[in-house]
């Protein structure tokens, strides 16, 4: 299958100017000024007035869904594929959060897998927010080594619903995730749910210093939730550490901006610094003593509309911006070498938007699956949803 997309804005995320884009099959397989080839059933898309740009990596969602925090009517039930792909995703890493009593890992692998099948590009971390981490084969570095989806494990760290591990208790889980990404060829990284508890990002300076784990394999995520936080995370990327920040939806988005500014202005390494969006996932109102009083579920495409804020409130162009989101994701995940850029022999992972961001066609490995801004290529259970 062929398609050619011609006199497009192309942003690789680099802008580079008008281009025409050859697809054949799942890859880009020319990129140029004009191609003119006439192939027999070659889809024709035209890009005058539009741009193309790299599909959105979500590095952090709940594909099996969250909450269960106040009680079991409270669970999110599993995503659906075009929840995903109408927000731009086309690489997804789904995770367990608070609950691993009533979901476990071999849901998320399977869940993972089902992804997969339906089109897109999908990953998973072991563990949850429970230490001992949850695990298919026993341990984390199995997990990883033997288990192609898993390229990771979670843990939830600084937060009254996790399991308050010591210094000593991340570390194994950090040397286990390292050893089994070394074994295995993948990352092998810790992503940190961090919560808004004290002890903040502490604790890994002194497992640095103790055991010499590299600090790339510590990934804390959620670090724009408070004042305290947001500042350790600025110095621990200034150590040379990636940090993430969760999506703003529609209230945040300018908050997330403000916080972008600073680091801009701090002159943070922002090639370490990654957007995802804890989509489908549970947030929750607490009271005094600790009852869930209000609870919902997070939306899945917040990566891109911050993206968009970012570029309408003047902190970056759209080029930039866009980084956050894609190549700087693929290059966190160990997947640069494929998945995150618009370039020849790379996937054909792909957003195409007007001129005002909004999105009109996604395509993920060759495929459309968004076209005119609706869903054309559905999960395998959506039309009974």
């Amino acid at each position: 299958m062929f398609t050619l997309i011609k006199n497009i804005e192309v942003y690789t995320p680099e802008y580079v100017g008008e281009k025409s884009v050859l697809l054949c099959g799942d890859k880009i397989a020319q990129i140029d000024n004009e191609i003119s080839y006439n192939l027999k059933n070659m889809k024709i898309i035209d890009g005058r007035g539009k741009k193309l740009m790299p599909g959105i990596i979500d590095q952090h969602m709940h594909i099996t869904g969250g909450g269960g925090e106040g009680s079991f009517k409270t669970r999110v039930p599993e995503v659906m594929l075009s929840s995903l792909t109408k927000g731009g995703v086309t690489t997804v890493v789904g995770l367990l959060g608070t609950d691993s009593t009533t979901r476990s890992v071999e849901n998320l692998v399977a869940k993972t897998k089902a992804l997969k099948e339906e089109g897109i590009n999908a990953y998973c971390l072991t563990g949850a927010y429970a230490y001992p981490s949850p695990s298919i084969t026993g341990s984390i570095k199995r997990d990883i080594t033997f288990i192609d989806e898993v390229i990771g494990v979670k843990i939830a760290f600084s937060d009254h619903r996790s399991s308050a591990i010591t210094s000593d208790e991340l570390a194994r889980i950090a040397t286990e995730a390292r050893v089994g990404g070394l074994l295995s060829g993948k990352t092998g990284y810790v992503t940190m749910h961090m919560g808004d508890g004290n002890m903040s990002l502490d604790p890994v300076y002194e497992i640095i210093k103790k055991y010499d784990i590299p600090i790339n394999h510590f990934r804390p995520t959620h670090v724009g939730r408070n004042e305290k936080l947001f500042n350790d995370a600025v110095k621990f990327n200034k150590n040379g550490g990636y940090i993430d920040f969760t999506a703003g939806y529609s209230k945040e988005r300018e908050h997330i901006c403000d916080l972008f500014q600073t680091m801009k202005n701090e002159n943070v390494h922002l090639e370490r610094v990654t957007l995802s969006s804890d989509g489908n996932g549970s947030w929750s109102l607490y009271d005094r003593d600790g009852k869930v009083v209000k609870i919902g579920a997070s939306s899945c495409d917040t990566v891109f509309k911050q993206i968009v804020a970012f570029t309408e409130n003047k902190v970056f162009d759209f080029a930039k911006a866009l980084e956050f989101g894609t190549s700087n994701v693929a290059k966190a995940i160990g997947i640069d070498d494929s998945r995150g850029y618009v370039k020849e022999g790379y996937f054909a992972d792909l957003i195409i938007t007007d001129m005002e961001n909004k999105i009109e066609c996604v395509i993920a490995n060759g495929d459309i699956m968004v076209e005119n801004g609706v869903p054309v290529k559905k999960g395998t259970f959506e039309d009974l949803a």
